[in-house]
């Protein structure tokens, strides 16, 4: 069955020859009828008595026998039509039958309607999996999606590299996988982060534009918007580019293409805003905000000023408005004050407003200009509610951050129809690390800092540097990391000499890049795109890896496969590996 609706419909009073599983079964005594299904859809099979050979094999199938049938195609009379079907107006009367191959009883559910097994069930059998109508609907659309990148790369004059997938460590912000090297003992290759340094290389070596559907693997813990192990980007760079706008005003065209002509879904605003970082910050608590929705934190500092409240008597004072707020109940109020100390706050102050006054447990402590000065400020009118934070401007941006997403989900402001983009631009190169206090790459450690050498040379405060790195983001998810790239080697050693990296390390680490860029580097500016989590919003999936084929389950497990697994002692003899036993 190439095509049920498009090549069965055309061919009624024909006979054809149709194969796939079966789906289902009736038996309604002098007829049997069957729902035989592959990847395009479902048709329905009757088997009459009169064909005695073919209705002996119907007799004898089960659920997912593998069959093919030989017919002619007819219509069904206007009572017996399916509506739900694109072929549920025809049926094929069988002449021939043939069982090709019996099945054992399932272990899992191959439709989409029933009882829905579990994930680690499903991911254990991923072959049945795949198996259901939506499954086999999100493999073709992922098909489609990369068609549609590789076209429109294709058109502007970009060409379609691979690069390595053993490569060398390289600093990009998560654990490498190393791979034991056999004819090189007590060496490591390392499955690339990212095609970082070979597409700078492009560069070097005369390609003008670059792309890939490029396989990227990191070490890191498991997310519900992240794969485990190995996942796939749309890497671009671009040579002669030293302005990051550049890029984004050529791959943004793509993304909201694939937002509208291929998700079908609405933007929320036809121009793509532009957000410094510091801005995201300060407005979303957040640099990757979900602009589907406003609940912006407004800075109440010098407004509180003064304020008897100690709660307030802090270096920042901010709030969100929440409108209806007033309505939420206690314990809504209780899992909000939670996860505020879940995130750092000591607690969850809030006033609301209802006939014209300020209610709730701190209203009691503020003066009416105070309480004016909220009101204006936060544009706030009866039946809202304000939720303050506290504390230093880096907690009480993250805490409110984190507070305006639950917000705006027990609003249910997210509407999963529409898209919002933006792209947060002028990202610092370094930034502290809270646990340790030391300072790191913020982002890209490849990317050029505006000022270049200078900048970083005579800046005193490290932390104030910016570089020209941007990111774009869809809906409150990271969608895109890019910048432009440093291929001035004085400025890499002085980047990666602030964070104490000698000019040996950083010669081990990046000879092959740093020696490449001594030969006339042309200036270029790139980015990558996480195309599954793209996919998985663009789709509305409920997890990441329901839009991959097979994909590990939250712990890292191949269940299909049983990986990762131990390996026998030969194997590891020859690559010089003992195994030390844990505690």
């Amino acid at each position: 069955m190439r095509d049920l609706a498009k090549d069965l419909l055309t061919k009624i009073g024909e006979t054809v020859q149709v194969s796939g599983w079966v789906n289902s079964r009736r038996d309604h005594g002098g007829l049997i009828f069957i729902d035989l299904r592959d990847h395009t859809g479902i048709v329905q099979l009757v088997i009459t008595p009169d064909t005695e050979k073919a209705f002996k094999v119907a007799e004898t199938l089960r659920d997912e026998f593998v069959i093919s049938a030989r017919g002619e195609v007819r219509e069904r009379a206007e009572e017996l039509r399916n509506p739900n079907l694109m072929t549920g107006g025809i049926e094929v009367v069988v002449s021939e039958l043939k069982l090709i191959n019996q099945s054992e009883p399932l272990p899992v559910n191959t439709h989409d309607e029933g009882d829905a097994s579990s994930e680690e069930l499903r991911l254990k059998y991923r072959y049945l999996d795949l198996r259901r109508p939506s499954m086999q609907k999100m493999l073709q659309r992922r098909a489609e999606y990369y068609r549609v990148m590789r076209q429109y790369m294709d058109e502007r004059g970009f060409i379609e590299v691979t690069t390595p997938v053993l490569a060398n460590s390289s600093p990009e912000g998560a654990r490498d996988f190393l791979v034991p090297s056999r004819l090189h003992p007590g060496e490591f290759y390392a499955l690339p982060q990212a095609p970082q340094q070979f597409k700078q290389l492009l560069m070097v070596g005369g390609v003008p534009r670059y792309y890939q559907i490029a396989p990227c693997f990191r070490d890191e813990d498991p997310r519900a918007d992240r794969l485990y192990g190995d996942f796939y980007q749309l890497d671009i760079e671009m040579a002669f580019v030293d302005d990051g706008e550049v890029v984004r005003q050529i791959t943004e065209p793509l993304i909201k293409k694939l937002v509208t002509e291929f998700a079908h879904k609405e933007l929320t605003t036809e121009d793509v805003p532009r957000i410094s970082y510091r801005d995201a910050m300060n407005r979303y608590g957040t640099d990757k905000p979900d602009l589907r929705y406003g609940l912006e934190l407004v800075d109440l500092t010098d407004e509180l000023k003064g304020c008897e409240f100690k709660v307030f008597q802090t270096p920042a004072v901010k709030a969100i408005r929440v409108p209806g707020g007033s309505e939420f109940t206690r314990k809504q109020i209780d899992e909000f004050t939670d996860l505020a100390r879940q995130n750092g706050a000591g607690g969850l102050a809030y006033i609301v407003f209802q006939a014209n006054e300020a209610k709730g447990p701190v209203a009691k402590f503020l003066k009416p200009n105070e309480i004016n000065a909220i009101k204006q400020k936060t544009g706030a009118s009866d039946g809202d509610a304000i939720f303050f934070g506290a504390d230093g401007l880096q907690k009480v941006n993250k805490v409110l951050g984190v507070m305006r997403i639950a917000f705006a989900d027990a609003l249910g402001l997210k509407d999963s129809q529409k898209v919002s983009l933006c792209w947060i631009v002028d990202f610092p190169l370094y930034e502290c690390d809270e646990a340790t206090g030391k300072i790191d790459f913020c982002h890209n450690p490849f990317s050029m800092p505006n000022g270049g050498l200078k900048a970083l040379r005579e800046t005193d405060d490290k932390l104030e540097i910016i570089a020209d790195q941007f990111d774009m983001v869809i809906n409150g998810l990271e969608l895109c990391s890019g910048a432009v790239r440093n291929y001035d080697p004085e400025i890499t050693f002085e980047a990666f000499g602030i964070l104490g990296y000698t000019r040996e390390e950083v010669e081990r680490r990046f000879g092959g890049l740093l020696n490449a860029f001594k030969f006339g580097a042309p200036p270029h500016a790139g980015c990558a795109f996480g195309i599954d989590r793209m996919l998985m919003e663009l789709l509305d999936a409920g997890s990441i890896r329901d839009i991959v084929a097979f994909p590990k389950n939250g712990s890292g497990v191949d269940l299909m496969m049983d990986s990762p697994s131990k390996v026998d002692e030969l194997q590891l003899d020859e690559l010089g590996i003992i195994i030390k036993e844990s505690e």
